[in-house]
């Protein structure tokens, strides 16, 4: 049996009788082993009891009526419970105090396809800075609240490379729950002052992102974690559905089609096995139409693994020491790599890496075109899209859709010293034309 990512994360002690079988998460129906196949009840555990694999959550989903589920989901509201009934949540989920996240723009990047020499209407950027606290993290999180309001926890936590821990402290703030999250002390100062404004608990750990997540899941195994509900932890399985919905907006947003190619950045690599997922529900369930799609997966030259791991022909992805300014995307021991390095061969795809001077790069270009100020995930993404389509793994005659997943205000640092004042002037006419500004 091939084990995959679990060496940084204890196995919470649960015990069958301790999980709530009645418990309402709508089409939900339990958990199973991503690995083995072992199925548990629905509850607040992560890791198969049998094999130490990775759960992720089963459905009982409404096969049979497409265009009906079609005209369902088109009525609801615009965000991501417009998919409820796809997503383990109960039928009445809207109704519930919650960042109410997602539906957010799909841009047509016609400026941005003519730097790359993508044909005109087939680029688009997937822009997901505009959720409530400006990340995709906010999809997750409201997943992973609606479980933990399921099982009776009274704290949200969580370990965060930054964007998650200002996720679960709004979310938390929102819906009435203490919040705890757990940060690497060297993050970018915006992403510091965006956590801890919430009001909760925000606590810098000595070390990496891996150092922080050993300290949660020992924290989960110990009596002062009772009732506290780790999204990413112990509450992953639920968390991880959450970029599920990526791929419905994409794909409704493109007139309930497919596209061809998806760019998407990998820090631990569930955004992007989850988003593979979507896209195969949404084929099953009749609401697209089958045809091949190719996933590529962007990863920082400095904190690589699973590109490398790509290049090398692996299937076992190796830990490395992170070393870049993406710093969201900076995790050395990604638990969802090996399952990435499946997708991206079994699609067609392949996973690629760039350095922080082509995300510098991609960031001002990005905004330079199309008027989206990514954060440094996302330069990450735009800097791989234009290292695919050089090299030719990108057909630019295909529909591509290329995710930014977090806003640029949060780490300014990245570009703050070539992104200045162009000019300082005095206030006249004649300063400005001796500053060359007036052609």
């Amino acid at each position: 049996m091939r084990r995959k990512g679990l060496a940084s994360m204890a196995v919470q002690t649960v015990a069958t009788e301790s999980t709530t079988p009645s418990v309402d998460l709508g089409p939900a129906s339990g958990l199973s082993c991503r690995e083995c196949g072992t199925t548990f009840p629905l509850g607040p555990i992560f890791a198969c009891a049998e094999c130490f694999g990775p759960l992720e959550v089963a459905y009982d989903l409404p096969l049979g009526d497409p265009e009906a589920l079609r005209k369902q989901i088109e009525a609801g509201p615009a965000n991501i419970w417009r998919y409820a009934p796809l997503l383990p949540v109960p039928a009445d989920v809207a109704d519930k105090p919650n960042l109410n996240p997602g539906w957010t723009q799909l841009v047509k990047a016609d400026n941005l396809a003519r730097e790359l020499g993508a044909q005109q209407g087939k680029l688009f950027v997937k822009d997901d800075s505009g959720n409530p606290t400006h990340s995709f993290k906010d999809r997750v999180v409201a997943q992973a609240l609606e479980a933990a309001r399921a099982f009776g926890f009274t704290t949200l936590s969580c370990s965060s490379t930054g964007n998650l821990a200002g996720a679960v402290g709004a979310a938390a703030a929102r819906a009435g729950f203490r919040s705890c999250v757990f940060i690497p002390h060297d993050l970018e100062q915006g992403k510091v002052v965006m956590a801890a404004v919430y009001g909760g608990e925000l606590v810098g750990i000595e070390g990496n992102y891996d150092d922080v997540n050993r300290f949660c899941s020992e924290l989960i195994g110990d009596p002062l974690g009772e009732g506290w509900g780790f999204v990413n932890v112990n509450l992953r399985p639920y968390y991880g559905e959450g970029s599920k919905t990526l791929a419905y907006e994409i794909c409704e947003q493109l007139g309930w089609e497919l596209p061809d190619q998806l760019v998407i950045p990998i820090a631990s690599g569930s955004q992007l096995t989850k988003i593979d997922k979507g896209l195969k529900e949404l084929i099953a369930l009749g609401l697209v139409a089958d045809k091949p799609y190719k996933i590529f997966g962007a990863q920082a030259e400095g904190c690589s693994p699973v590109s490398t791991a790509f290049k090398a022909g692996h299937d076992v992805v190796r830990p490395q020491k992170p070393n870049t300014i993406a710093k969201s995307l900076a995790i050395g021991n990604p638990a969802d790599g090996p399952y990435v390095l499946d997708i991206a061969r079994r699609t067609g795809g392949a996973v690629e890496d760039v350095n922080d001077e082509q995300v510098v790069e991609a960031i001002k270009l990005l905004a330079r075109t199309e008027g989206i100020f990514a954060e440094t995930a996302g330069g990450v993404t735009v800097g791989v899209t234009k290292k695919l389509f050089e090299v030719g793994l990108l057909d630019p005659a295909l529909t591509t859709v290329v995710l930014n997943t977090g806003d640029g205000l949060k780490t300014l640092d990245a570009v703050a010293e070539t992104s200045q004042a162009t000019a300082t002037i005095k206030p006249s006419l004649d300063a400005f034309r001796a500053a060359g500004l007036a052609d």
